[in-house]
């Protein structure tokens, strides 16, 4: 590093963790758009505005948390966060980035759980469900138009497809097998998957940075083994607590333990993000332990889909719905119920996101290596599209024929729906005013009596 580039690093003022901690809090308020969106609102302001990061810096971490099961735009933030402020710092943007849409979230599940017969809210929910099924539908298309790069990728999207929808194989084993076939497929037809969705290093130069592309690790941020298996046994520790603690206090049967044990589960499954773990969720909530109906899963993403954060905190509204049916303090007390439903569904859904990054971080961080797709990842990945468009078909067979195929057609829906896949493809229409849209003219036809 030359002089000139040494003052220019030292004029940049350092963060103050108060000043990290209000960052992290707006960006939880505003990180609407899903994890691109939330990605790109991240890096305008962290790498081009406020030169707190690198972009090829910025842009090592992401790799990492592509790479992870998880909200990657949560481990991302998390990532950060511990990079500047320790494990405090870390803790502060994950946590954050998260408890604005649960406390968001567990407000409009009451409205739902409490005034969802109401006929203008009822109207609302009518709208928006096709244009969730749209929204599904958008998301496969993006995912698969990035990943199915030949035709081995395409066949395997197929096979998944045909796996979930015809004969319901779950979705873990169908993970497990893609993996199976991406591992043996790098070996021997490696130009056949080393297709990935690594995001490659960035070209534009912003100015110096706090953390720069030569700026040492800190010492908090170097691997150590000791430290490793200190951080892998306070994070088994907090879990067995907490999940012993459920077993104590209501049996390993009891529906909060059952919620706990199943969302470690399916945190650990959330390759390829939140619609791709939908389907296991759905299985597991809806078919299994029937804490919710499939019409209200619908009606849960499109409530996801409309508040900041993490598609994936549509569990905390699973949690809060099976909590208020299920009673579990009582029929007298189903809100109390819901809310700590909720809360426990969210907390052992993130507890392994950070766990991945304090132990995971140091490693990546003393490496800097070039992280990429490996030929699994890249197999499973295209299973991922298979699944998604599942879960397409699901929602688009429940908005369509509410009432079961001997039922009727609802054409209105199918209007909408449509109308809401030509904003999002051909226009390129945000989700946000799309679903408003939606669910605006759902309210019209409901108050003109259709």
């Amino acid at each position: 590093m030359n002089n000139h580039r040494a003052e220019a690093v030292k004029s940049v003022e350092s963060v103050t963790f108060a000043q990290a901690l209000w960052y992290w809090l707006k960006l939880g308020l505003i990180s609407f758009g899903g994890p691109a969106g939330q990605i790109a609102i991240m890096h305008q302001d962290l790498v081009e505005r406020k030169r707190w990061i690198s972009e090829k810096r910025f842009l090592h971490a992401l790799n990492y948390c592509m790479v992870l099961p998880g909200p990657e735009a949560q481990q991302l933030a998390t990532y950060i966060g511990w990079l500047m402020h320790r494990t405090w710092g870390g803790l502060i943007a994950g946590g954050l980035f998260v408890l604005p849409s649960l406390f968001i979230l567990i407000g409009l599940s009451w409205v739902y759980m409490a005034f969802g017969s109401v006929p203008a809210v009822a109207g609302v929910l009518y709208g928006i469900k096709p244009a969730v099924t749209a929204i599904v539908v958008f998301a496969a298309y993006r995912i698969g138009s990035r990943a199915l790069k030949n035709a081995w990728l395409y066949a395997i999207a197929a096979a998944a497809f045909l796996a979930i929808f015809a004969a319901n194989v779950p979705f873990p084993l169908i993970v497990l097998v893609a993996g199976v076939i991406g591992h043996f497929g790098g070996r021997y037809a490696p130009a056949k998957f080393a297709v990935g969705g690594v995001h490659q290093d960035g070209d534009k130069a912003f100015g110096p940075a706090i953390l720069d592309d030569d700026t040492p690790t800190p010492r908090h941020a170097l691997f150590t083994w000791k430290r490793f298996t200190a951080v892998l046994a306070v994070f088994v520790l907090i879990w067995l607590t907490a999940i012993a603690t459920l077993t104590f206090m209501y049996g390993w049967s009891g529906t909060l333990t059952q919620m706990a044990w199943f969302f470690t589960k399916a945190a650990l499954l959330t390759f390829g993000g939140a619609y791709a773990v939908l389907p296991y969720v759905y299985q597991g909530a809806v078919d299994h332990y029937h804490w919710l109906s499939g019409l209200q899963m619908i009606d849960g993403l499109a409530l996801g889909e409309t508040t900041p954060g993490p598609l994936i905190m549509v569990v905390s509204f699973v949690g809060f719905v099976g909590g208020w049916t299920q009673a579990v303090f009582g029929p007298h007390a189903v809100f109390a119920s819901a809310v700590v439903a909720s809360i426990v569904v969210t907390f052992f859904t993130f507890l392994p996101s950070f766990l991945f990054i304090f132990l995971g971080g140091p490693f990546i961080e003393t490496t800097h290596g070039n992280l990429k797709f490996t030929a699994p990842l890249t197999a499973i990945t295209a299973a991922v599209v298979g699944v998604i468009v599942n879960l397409a078909a699901f929602f688009a067979i429940h908005v369509l024929w509410p009432h079961g195929m001997q039922g009727g057609f609802e054409w209105p829906s199918l209007l909408i729906g449509l109308a809401a896949g030509v904003a999002l493809f051909r226009f390129k229409v945000g989700v946000i005013p799309v679903v408003v849209a939606c669910g605006v003219v759902g309210l019209a036809l409901r108050l003109v009596g259709f």
